[in-house]
């Protein structure tokens, strides 16, 4: 989708908005598939639990990977009882692993004693998997310190699931999101194959490895292309299962939705703040608070297109418009037009996972970001960052 089809298609819908196109999100299922054809691909619905995003995944053959009764009971709206659904949140209720067990939920993750405890009591004979803690250097969005356990506790709670009556399949492990280093893959794999072969020597014999997300999205900074994980997950796999490879899951889900999505927002206010480093502010209709969330820090760097011929730029600040003053976006490395005014549409790309999902229900009056559902033929992917008049530099 070229920036002219972009201003087009955003010009009737509100300010702030979500603008999700299906077919994008078709196309790169389509493409995981291809690269990756031996492993069974799970969306974790977190990223956007969108119905219409469930749906069209659905029936392409998608199965779910969820994380609340919420999105159990979504994914069951949406594809049925039948659909093959995990449990990946390794932090439940007992009664909410309890519903899923009796819903037909196919496998539970656990990282510690106590969970794993639950699930026995909770889910009699389940299956399970033990997150195994992995590094996320090079993510853009790290998962490692809140959940997964080291390989010397993989094993002690792979044996206490056998112990218990559980049914231990293998680990799971998350590299973080938006990784953008490929050999992170292999490095996991790795790890988790030494635990492989510690649990067959003391006897249990594991069949399933799930190598979590990942797969980025297209911000500012360019990433490697899908391939380049693919290549290095398959040889992983050679090198660390040469004989009996196990049963391969992935779970993405900003890779799937992340290049879908356009988020409409408007300026409502410039002005100079003479004491700050970057005196010139701009706020948006949106922030934070508003699924921008994964601005923190300035981890995710997202482009932004604003329409005109074109102009001179000038290093700004970015901020929300609450009365709080965590909301601001970006402080750092960001130029945008210097004419800018109060109404001007400014949009942003690749916005399509993280954000309408996490957006609050009303946090200082405004309410939450709207969804409206797109299915075209376009493709945001090609609204690349040289493309647009206001991107964070690299």
């Amino acid at each position: 989708m070229d920036a002219k089809a972009l201003v087009r298609d955003a010009h009737p819908y509100p300010s702030p908005c979500l603008l999700l196109d299906l077919a994008v999100v078709k196309r790169r299922f389509t493409a995981l598939r291809q690269a990756l054809p031996e492993a069974r691909v799970l969306y974790a619905v977190k990223a956007n639990p969108q119905p219409e995003v469930l749906a069209v995944l659905a029936e392409l053959g998608c199965e779910f990977d969820i994380a609340s009764p919420g999105e159990l009971h979504l994914c069951r709206a949406v594809a049925g009882r039948e659909r093959f659904l995990s449990y990946g949140n390794p932090i439940k209720k007992e009664r909410d692993i309890a519903e899923a067990s009796a819903d037909g939920v196919g496998l539970f993750s656990v990282d510690s004693p106590l969970e794993l405890e639950k699930v026995a009591r909770a889910a009699p004979g389940a299956s399970i998997t033990v997150r195994l803690s992995v590094s996320g250097a090079r993510a853009e969005w790290p998962l490692t310190h809140k959940f997964g356990c080291s390989s010397d506790q993989a094993l002690d709670l792979i044996k206490q699931a056998r112990h218990l009556g559980l049914t231990p399949r293998g680990l799971s492990f998350h590299v973080g999101s938006q990784q953008t280093r490929p050999q992170a893959y292999a490095d996991a794999i790795a790890r988790a194959a030494h635990v492989f072969r510690a649990a067959r020597a003391a006897g249990i014999w594991l069949d399933l490895l799930n190598i979590g997300g990942g797969f980025p999205a297209h911000y500012t900074h360019e990433v490697p292309p899908l391939d380049a994980y693919a290549r290095s997950i398959r040889q992983a796999i050679h090198d660390e299962f040469p004989t009996t490879p196990p049963e391969l899951v992935v779970e993405p889900g900003r890779y799937l939705v992340g290049d879908a999505g356009v988020m409409v927002t408007e300026v409502v206010l410039v002005a100079e703040r003479p004491h700050e480093r970057t005196p010139r502010f701009v706020y948006l209709d949106a922030g934070l608070w508003s699924g921008l969330d994964e601005t923190m820090g300035e981890r995710i760097r997202y482009a932004f297109y604003v329409s005109g011929p074109a102009r001179d730029h000038g290093p700004a600040v970015i901020a929300g418009p609450t009365c709080d003053s965590a909301d601001i976006l970006y402080r750092h490395d960001l130029t945008s037009p210097s004419d800018l005014r109060p109404g001007d549409r400014v949009l942003i790309l690749s916005a399509g996972a993280y954000t309408a999902t996490c957006s609050t229900v009303g946090f200082n009056g405004f309410p939450p970001l709207p969804t409206f559902v797109l299915d075209s033929s376009k493709d945001v992917e090609a609204a690349r960052p040289t493309d647009v008049d206001a991107v964070p530099e690299s």
